[in-house]
């Protein structure tokens, strides 16, 4: 732990600069995180790994490094860390008030975090909380064997997925390997300044669901505000329609020039990354293909619960084709939530009705549901979204229509609670 170099000596034994090390170290801990320990370097080496194909240092596997020879009174070693981190990155702020601190230790006590800087109350606590943030966050950096629980399923010609987590301020990228999502590497990133869940226009908030990149914009084409350009997302998508949640323009963008990155909570609503990190991603996503998963706090589970988890959302699908095969009304409607209502407001009845004049047409219907993907929808609700190709042979005919469906857990059971062409 970061006590564990003061703990076996008394203060008095210390000198001065050895003890307003130790109340500097303290002072920060109170507000940065409990412990720092062996643990952080065990992930700064696993991140290491997967993020091998960036020449740039992590400014978090960094800041570790900082505190880390700091608990050890390794002023030096922290004050080198501490100026790579500047050289790498010349406009992160954080790291220039830590260093201000680092330096007029050789002169003087300080004990307190930006001791040394003239600046605003409310700056040095939004400074404090990136530290805390992207500290803490990459120190409980998930096992690369572990998979997100909310991407059940990918189709073969999804790539990545990106999957924000609002309560660490972090975003993971995982990549398509074999159909099961691989950890590929993860960023700091700051949301909305109230916060998740939006619900309208200029709330500030991050809206909660899964969503879709519709486009990438340069960053010559955009003001200086979005740094390197945008990538936006399909904001209100279908089921915040049907749940009245209004507003637009949430993006995944970067920093101003003139500034590395911005408290946790900062934004209108947008994702914003530094501005290294925003490049590295979107060179690498696919417009209309990459799924962006905006969660509350995302778990993690092991490959054989996420196996299982597949299996059961792929026999929900398989059991709905099969009684949709059946052309049995009843055995079709037991699939639906009572709730249910269309994006036009009609209730389950009004909404059957109509698509049961297609169904009635059809003649020994055979029918195979292709290019699938399944996620399990953010929030408090138990809910998996679905999205597939829904291929129907009947007689000589041959259709094909992209489906999207909302299953809703209601009790035990699994029901569709919307259901949409896109």
């Amino acid at each position: 732990m970061f006590f564990s170099a003061f703990k076996n000596t008394s203060p008095i034994t210390l000198g001065a600069k050895q003890r307003c090390r130790a109340l500097y170290l303290v002072s920060c801990i109170a507000w940065l995180l409990p412990s720092i320990s062996v643990e952080a370097k065990t992930h700064a080496s696993k991140a290491n790994v997967t993020e091998s194909s960036s020449d740039a240092p992590n400014p978090d596997a960094l800041l570790i490094e900082v505190y880390q020879n700091l608990a050890n009174n390794k002023l030096q070693a922290a004050q080198v860390k501490v100026d790579e981190l500047i050289e790498a990155y010349p406009h992160f702020q954080l790291a220039h008030l830590i260093r201000g601190d680092l330096l007029m230790m050789h002169t003087r006590p300080v004990t307190t975090f930006g001791g040394t800087a003239n600046i605003q109350a409310d700056k040095l606590k939004d400074m404090r909380d990136e530290a805390s943030m992207r500290i803490r966050s990459y120190r409980e950096r998930p096992s690369p064997n572990l998979v997100p629980r909310v991407v059940v399923q990918l189709r073969d010609d999804q790539k990545q997925v990106l999957v924000v987590d609002a309560t660490k301020s972090r975003l993971y990228l995982y990549e398509n390997v074999g159909g099961q999502p691989k950890l590929v590497s993860d960023h700091y990133i700051s949301h909305g300044k109230f916060g998740i869940n939006k619900t309208k226009e200029g709330d500030q908030k991050t809206p909660v669901g899964v969503y879709y990149i519709t486009s990438r914009l340069s960053g010559g084409k955009l003001p200086d505000f979005y740094g390197p350009g945008a990538l936006p997302l399909n904001y209100p998508n279908e089921w915040d329609k049907i749940n009245g949640r209004s507003g637009s323009g949430i993006w995944l963008h970067g920093m101003p020039s003139a500034n590395f990155s911005r408290p946790p909570l900062a934004s209108d609503g947008c994702v914003v990354l530094t501005n290294p990190d925003f490049l590295k991603i979107s060179a690498l996503v696919d417009i209309g293909k990459t799924p962006v998963i905006i969660s509350d706090q995302v778990e993690f589970e092991n490959q054989a619960k996420w196996l299982a988890d597949r299996q059961f959302s792929s026999k929900l699908l398989d059991d709905w084709r099969l009684d949709m095969e059946s052309k049995n009304a009843n055995r079709i409607f037991a699939n639906y939530s009572r709730n249910f209502k269309s994006l036009q407001g009609e209730d389950l009845n009004a909404w059957f009705t109509k698509q049961r004049q297609n169904w009635d047409a059809w003649t020994s219907p055979s029918i195979q549901l292709k290019e699938v993907t399944q996620f399990r929808y953010p929030g408090k609700e138990e809910m998996i979204v679905s999205t597939f190709t829904q291929e129907t042979q009947s007689g000589k005919t041959k259709t094909s229509v992209r489906k999207r469906q909302y299953w809703i857990k209601e009790g035990t059971k699994w029901r569709i609670i919307y259901e949409t062409t896109v």
